[in-house]
């Protein structure tokens, strides 16, 4: 028996990283999943995204566990697109019963310096990214008044960030988002809370753009440079300089479960003693 039989996820941002993860732990749980994300380069945004093949790795992972997945090309920057997946997963799977909203992106930069396009992507993906995802679910969870949704923002969400203004407000704004949510979803019996993840062993972290961002002083940077510069700089008060994303996936899959049926407005700090530097 697992925690989620019978159920029907929907992961934003499911081609690879966390999206990828929290796919393969909820469909270990007993989920079937319905995963989505881009597959092309935004401009402005400084490293590689998502590939064509990432959303196929992602469902062969998925299907490995027995359960099924529906895969889409889906911007989560684009309404319409989100509220085809919502329905793709009803019209295909039966039902829908999760959102994971953790389709995210980056670009870093001083206010002065960056590109006004940059931003627009930023908070476009990350924030409002949620937004058009929690609209497109949510008729499908208030018509059977049950539900969870689970928004990825960030430590970076709790405090402010040199070179990073679009990531920490767009994070920010996330959490505001869900607590909004949480006021109104609540009566149709959903929960809607908030992942605050430290830094996560993802393509986000993993490039030559962040590498040479968090070491400028360095010729050329490795992520071994970046290891050491995250636990220097205290982000993690606990010996592990970026986590594996299935720890953050673990605590997806707890929100989602009926242990966290009366958990809803909140947020959930996964960053191995991130959360000690804010209040």
């Amino acid at each position: 028996m697992g925690k989620l039989d019978g159920r029907v996820a929907l992961i934003t941002g499911g081609g690879r990283g966390m999206g990828r993860a929290h796919a393969v732990a909820m469909a270990r749980e007993g989920a079937d999943v319905v995963i989505c994300d881009i597959d092309f380069q935004v401009d402005g945004i400084p490293y590689p995204m998502n590939s064509p093949d990432d959303l196929a790795e992602t469902a062969a992972l998925v299907r490995a566990t027995g359960q099924q997945c529906v895969a889409r090309v889906a911007d989560v920057r684009e309404f319409d697109e989100l509220e085809d997946v919502a329905n793709a997963a009803v019209a295909e799977l039966g039902r829908l019963d999760i959102l994971v909203a953790n389709a995210g992106t980056f670009a870093a930069g001083s206010i002065v310096d960056l590109e006004v396009r940059q931003w627009a992507t930023v908070v476009d993906t990350v924030l409002t990214g949620v937004f058009n995802a929690v609209k497109a679910v949510a008729p499908h969870l208030m018509a059977q008044r049950s539900g969870r949704i689970i928004a990825t923002a960030s430590g970076m969400g709790r405090h402010g960030t040199a070179q990073m203004s679009a990531y920490t407000a767009a994070k920010w704004g996330v959490i505001g988002l869900a607590k909004s949510a949480a006021k109104e979803l609540g009566p149709y019996g959903i929960t809607v809370n908030v992942l605050n993840p430290g830094m996560v062993d993802t393509p986000i972290i993993r490039n030559d753009h962040l590498r040479r961002l968090w070491n400028p002083e360095l010729e050329d940077p490795t992520d071994a440079d970046v290891d050491r510069k995250v636990l220097e700089l205290g982000l993690h008060h606990m010996p592990i300089s970026v986590l594996p994303p299935e720890d953050v996936a673990a605590a997806a899959v707890f929100l989602a479960s009926d242990d966290a049926r009366y958990i809803s407005g909140g947020t959930l700090e996964v960053g191995a003693g991130y959360a000690a530097n804010y209040t």
